[in-house]
C-alpha cells in the first residue's frame, strides 16, 4: 500500500528508451554526478581556477566542502528520502493472497570471496533475498530472482547474480528458487526479462521485493513491462536516532544519500 506522499513525475515516455540505451554510460554518468564524485569534481575545478579566478575558486571550494559534509550525514539521507521519494508500506494479507509470484531484485555481488570459495551476494542483495524467502514461506508463492552480471561486472564476475543467489539458498538448505533471470543488467532489464519468463505462465501479478528507496523506480519499470505490482519493500532508510551524531559525516550516511539521489534521478529519467 502506498503512502499518501506525492510521487515525482517522470519525463516523457521517449526518455525511457533513450536512457536505457546508454548502457555502460548510465552507471558512469551517475557516479560522476552524485556524491562523493560530484563535490570532488567541483573541488578539482576550484583548484584549476585558483590563479585565474581566485574568488570564484574559493567559493566553489566552500560549496564543495559544505555539500560533501551535508551529503555525508544520515539525517540528510533520511530527509531527502522523505522529500524526494515515495515510501511504501508492507503488503497486507489480502494483497499477498492475490499475488501470483514473488520477484526479488538483485543488489550486487562480491566477486572476490575466497572464504566461501566463490562469489557472494552483497549485504543489500542478501537482505532482499532473505525477505523474499520469508515471503515465500509465508505465502507459498514461487519466486524469481532477477540479476545478471551488471554493466560493471561482466569481466570480473564469473557467475550471474541470480546464480550466486541460488547458491546462497542451497547453502542454507532451503528449497531452490523457481526461476533465475541470469541475463538482466539493470532494473529496466530486470522487468523485461521477468515478464518474458513469467507472462507465458500467466503470473503477472507479483510481489516485488527491493529496498523501499528503490521501489518507486522499480515499480514503474515493472508496470511498464506489463506487470501488476504489489510492492513488498524492505530496508527502509533509517530515521535519525541521535541528531548530533546523525548530523556528522559518515561513510554510511554518504552511501545512503547516494542511493536516494541515484534513485530519485533514475525515477525522473524513466
Amino acid at each position: 500500500m502506498h503512502h499518501a506522499r506525492p510521487k515525482a513525475k517522470g519525463l516523457p515516455c521517449g526518455t525511457l528508451v533513450s536512457m536505457n540505451s546508454l548502457g555502460l554510460l548510465k552507471p558512469l554518468l551517475t557516479t560522476l554526478f552524485l556524491p562523493p564524485a560530484g563535490p570532488l569534481l567541483l573541488l578539482a575545478l576550484a583548484c584549476l581556477w585558483i590563479r585565474r579566478h581566485p574568488r570564484t575558486a574559493q567559493g566553489l571550494a566552500i560549496v564543495a566542502g559544505v555539500s560533501l559534509w551535508v551529503l555525508s550525514c544520515q539525517a540528510t539521507a533520511y530527509g531527502l528520502n522523505r522529500w524526494l521519494l515515495p515510501s511504501f508500506a508492507p503488503p497486507s494479507a489480502e494483497e499477498m493472497a492475490q499475488a501470483q509470484a514473488i520477484v526479488v531484485l538483485g543488489g550486487g555481488v562480491h566477486a572476490y570471496a575466497p572464504e566461501q570459495d566463490g562469489p557472494l551476494l552483497e549485504p543489500s542483495a542478501q537482505a532482499r533475498l532473505d525477505h523474499g524467502l520469508w515471503l515465500r514461506r509465508k505465502t507459498h508463492l514461487p519466486m524469481l530472482y532477477a540479476g545478471g552480471k551488471g554493466w560493471r561486472d561482466t569481466r570480473t564476475q564469473p557467475l550471474s547474480e541470480a546464480e550466486v543467489a541460488a547458491a546462497s539458498v542451497s547453502r542454507a538448505a532451503q528449497p531452490p528458487i523457481q526461476w533465475l533471470d541470469t541475463r538482466s543488467r539493470d532494473t529496466y532489464e530486470n522487468a523485461q526479462e521477468a515478464f518474458r519468463i513469467l507472462a507465458p505462465l500467466n503470473k503477472t501479478r507479483v510481489l516485488l521485493v527491493t529496498h523501499d528507496w528503490h521501489m518507486a523506480r522499480s515499480k514503474k519499470q515493472f508496470e511498464s513491462a506489463g506487470f501488476t505490482v504489489v510492492p513488498a519493500p524492505m530496508g527502509y532508510t533509517q530515521p535519525p536516532d541521535n541528531l548530533l551524531f546523525d548530523c556528522l559525516p559518515s561513510s554510511s550516511g554518504l552511501q545512503a544519500t547516494h542511493r536516494v539521489l541515484r534513485d530519485w534521478l533514475g525515477l525522473w529519467l524513466t
